[in-house]
């Protein structure tokens, strides 16, 4: 005999609250995502999380509707110190962050005041805004330290600690800022970390932090399954810039992620799509933060149909339904691919992900397929056959495993960054 099916589970399952519930289905979500599903409970429960889920899993709500749902619960009278903190890697994604807390807040009995901080704008009005005391603070980490340094805030009334895409917080820099951000936080409190991937170092810091967590891992679909998928192009690096104008030309992508390894890069490719009235728009950390919000307020609104960015916009961008993400450049690491074509395929959309293979980069993209147990089959688009011959030498034999002499894998990445300045396509 076969088992009646087990039905999909409701928000009404999850334990929330009355004005929650209503926030949820007032705003046309009808059922909680698997992360969603399994996080909220244990974290409503008062126990750690630690969350993996891919890109466009719901991460945001599956931390946000427990983090106000207990702050409600736990304490009706506004004080001026915070009390839960979300630490995020990028300013985009504080703004995402506390959109979510924004929308959800609204239905909330007793108002919960959200305070956003990130650099890159004058920290003058986040001071100012800062002074009449706050509930909850989205920061990145090197504008909440400047912060704490004036003496705008506190954080010795922080019960709840959210680390939102904690891979990133221990990259470029993030991990001497995020440990002394812990040590000024108090030793009994609720943590909760989320992210797509956790490498060791990761591990290691859930492991000193987080006390008998809930491990959840719904990593449901694999990268290369029909939500998105995978697509390698064999060219020379030479054409590239031509090859990504083919392909916006014949393909019916109405908008197109680019990623590119450099700022100069960015700019280069976007002039270069331009010039043949392909509306493109670079997007790299060099940008003012009103240029990178309204490039992103253009692009999800359709008036542009190219963004062509580096890896800071590979985490926390939530642009739905974009039906394609293009690798001009390889990522550095299989888990900045991960994250890079996770920007399309989001909340059961279809998406394409193309990454552009040269014969230099070869090996390095057999290692991303090895990292990640998916391989690619290699296109050739007639007109674009790739002619170089690949590197011989005893490193690029080896595809970037690293060995006793200096590593294959900074090798491939120094080769692939002398060939990133576009300019003579």
């Amino acid at each position: 005999m076969s088992k009646a099916p087990v039905p999909p589970m409701l928000f009404t399952d999850l334990g929330l609250c009355p004005a929650l519930l209503n926030a949820v289905t007032s705003n046309g979500f009808t059922a909680p995502t698997a992360v969603q599903s399994a996080a909220i409970p244990p974290a409503i429960a008062g126990q750690d999380v630690l969350a993996k889920a891919q890109t466009g899993s719901g991460k945001t709500f599956a931390f946000a509707l427990p983090l106000l749902q207990t702050l409600t619960q736990t304490n009706s009278a506004r004080t001026r110190f915070p009390r839960a903190l979300v630490l995020v890697p990028t300013r985009e994604l504080a703004v995402q962050v506390g959109e979510a807390l924004h929308l959800l807040s609204k239905t909330m009995p007793e108002s919960i005041k959200v305070s956003v901080v990130f650099g890159g704008v004058s920290i003058n009005p986040q001071m100012m805004a800062l002074r009449g005391g706050t509930d909850i603070v989205v920061a990145t980490t090197g504008r909440l330290l400047d912060l704490l340094d004036r003496n705008a805030l506190t954080l010795s009334s922080v019960s709840m600690l959210v680390l939102d895409e904690a891979d990133r917080m221990l990259d470029l820099g993030f991990s001497e800022e995020l440990q002394r951000i812990l040590a000024l936080l108090p030793a009994k409190r609720q943590n909760l970390f989320f992210s797509a991937t956790y490498p060791a170092g990761v591990e290691a810091l859930a492991n000193t932090i987080l006390q008998n967590p809930a491990r959840v891992d719904v990593l449901q679909k694999a990268i290369g399954q029909p939500d998105i998928t995978q697509r390698a192009i064999a060219v020379d690096a030479a054409r590239r810039t031509q090859l990504l104008r083919h392909l916006i030309t014949t393909e019916t992508w109405p908008r197109v992620l680019v990623f590119v390894a450099t700022k100069h890069a960015a700019e280069i490719v976007a002039d270069k799509l331009r010039r043949v009235h392909i509306d493109a728009e670079p997007f790299h950390g060099e940008l003012s933060q009103g240029k990178r919000t309204q490039v992103l307020h253009d692009f999800k609104a359709s008036r542009i149909r190219v963004v062509v960015a580096t890896d800071m916009a590979a985490r926390g961008l939530d642009i739905t339904q974009l039906p394609a993400v293009v690798n001009f450049d390889l990522p550095r690491s299989s888990a900045d691919y991960t994250h890079r074509i996770g920007r399309t395929g989001r909340a059961g959309e279809a998406g394409i992900a193309i990454s552009f293979v040269s014969a230099v980069t070869e090996p390095h993209f057999q290692l991303i397929e090895r990292r990640q147990g998916h391989a690619v089959p290699r296109e050739v688009i007639a007109g674009f056959e790739r002619t170089e011959a690949a590197p011989v030498s005893a490193d690029s034999a080896h595809g970037g495993i690293k060995g006793k002499r200096p590593s294959k894998k900074d090798k491939l990445r120094a080769a692939q960054a002398a060939q990133t300045d576009p300019s003579s396509a």
